[in-house]
């Protein structure tokens, strides 16, 4: 059950951008931020107590969720995107000041004796996903508020998730390319 649970939160929070842009002809915005908010609920009370900063993140989206079913207004819906780049860019820059940081400890997963200069070139790449979800959100805020509707859902729905796709592949290239304990 929890494994279906977070699937679909997952698949929801994905396309909540298209899910937005063709559930607005069905349902009043705070009807979308209420079937957000009992997914978010439903994830906080079926996971794992260990990730405190995803806890933080859920409770904050949480938070949000209220507030936008209280607005009840469409311009609120569109700023989760915003919050989840905000909370993913607190996270990943809290880790470079409270290490391991956050690629360190994926690395780790596939590399446990990470040499030192896995370590570095981790840390940059943690540095770079800050710099990545700084400006994506920067992105998001800006087609929040003077974008179009739908140039807001091609945004958050699509072009975001190939800029990510983009950065995850060409970081991958490069790490093949200079990491020995990588090859």
């Amino acid at each position: 059950m929890r494994r279906f649970i977070y699937s679909v939160i997952g698949v929801f929070t994905l396309l909540y951008p298209l899910v937005v842009y063709f559930g607005i002809h069905y349902l009043a915005p705070w009807q979308i931020a209420a079937v957000l908010v009992v997914l978010l609920l439903a994830r906080f009370l079926t996971g794992k107590a260990s990730a405190t900063n995803s806890q933080w993140l859920l409770v904050a989206a949480v938070l949000y969720c209220g507030f936008a079913i209280e607005s009840n207004s469409l311009v609120t819906l569109r700023f989760y995107p915003v919050l989840i780049n905000l909370g993913l860019l607190a996270i990943f820059t809290s880790s470079l000041y409270f290490p391991p940081p956050v690629i360190e400890r994926l690395a780790r997963i596939q590399h446990p004796d990470l040499p030192l200069k896995g370590v570095l070139y981790t840390r940059k790449v943690t540095q770079v996903w800050c710099v990545f979800f700084l400006l994506n959100g920067l992105v998001a805020a800006t087609t929040a508020v003077w974008g179009s509707f739908a140039w807001w859902s091609l945004y958050n729905g699509l072009i975001a998730y190939v800029l990510m796709g983009l950065l995850m592949a060409g970081e991958y290239w490069v790490r093949i390319r200079t990491q020995e304990h990588a090859r």
